[in-house]
């Protein structure tokens, strides 16, 4: 046997043993990793906030020069979600004014944005927002259209979301979850919290305009065979 005819077949028995060595990996990585299930997969029911893994954040315009940025603490939301049907999702949603948070806070801070020059949070102890229309703006985007009371006014507002996807379950999180990325805005002087408003030409103040920033899973329906989280397991 020639050198060149040796180094031909050296190279035909490396091409074949790692054609081989894919194929093996590709057989064990798909037996011990699955693909995640098609967000479709999800099943339409009632959603309930999963606290742990959400945030309601706030930003305002403070002297022209940085955007405040706060949040709320305690929040609760239920959803009706059909991932089929997206545009058929009606949600609620109740928020503590009196959980209001912000990084650093000087003393009597945040007790002042509780008084009654503010969210006024003992006159007015709940905010709410419920759907009235859910519109597709494509790409798992959708418009979310409701009233939102605050401060003891409701009116109108507009929430853009971003469905995220989801599972029907994972033996680990025995349940249906789905999650969100959305984003809000209102003028605070529409719900009658005007103070500090700079004069129109100057930013000496804090801004009309606030901004939310929402990031949010909700845990549905048992995973087919198993039990709803809320109830005890059989003996």
């Amino acid at each position: 046997m020639t050198i060149d005819s040796t180094l031909s077949t050296l190279r035909a028995l490396a091409r074949i043993a790692t054609i081989g060595a894919a194929a093996a990996f590709a057989g064990n990585a798909s037996a011990a990793d699955p693909l995640p299930p098609s967000p479709l997969r999800v099943p339409a029911g009632d959603y309930t906030l999963d606290k742990a893994h959400s945030s309601l954040v706030f930003k305002v315009n403070h002297l022209g020069f940085s955007s405040f940025t706060g949040r709320f603490a305690r929040f609760d939301a239920k959803l009706f979600f059909d991932p089929t049907r997206p545009t058929t999702a009606r949600l609620d949603v109740t928020v503590d004014p009196r959980s209001i948070e912000s990084d650093n806070p000087p003393s009597g801070f945040l007790a002042m944005l509780q008084g009654a020059d503010w969210l006024d949070a003992e006159r007015y102890p709940e905010m709410k927002f419920r759907s009235s229309r859910v519109s597709s703006l494509g790409a798992r985007r959708l418009r979310v259209r409701g009233d939102l009371t605050l401060h003891g006014t409701t009116k109108p507002v507009e929430i853009l979301a971003t469905f995220n996807g989801g599972y029907a379950g994972h033996p680990m999180d025995p349940q249906a979850r789905i999650g969100f990325s959305a984003q809000s805005r209102l003028k605070r002087s529409d719900f009658g919290i005007s103070l500090g408003i700079p004069a129109p030409g100057s930013q000496m103040g804090v801004g009309d305009v606030v901004e939310l920033f929402i990031e949010t899973e909700f845990s549905g329906p048992p995973l087919a065979g198993r039990p709803a989280a809320s109830q005890p397991p059989p003996r």
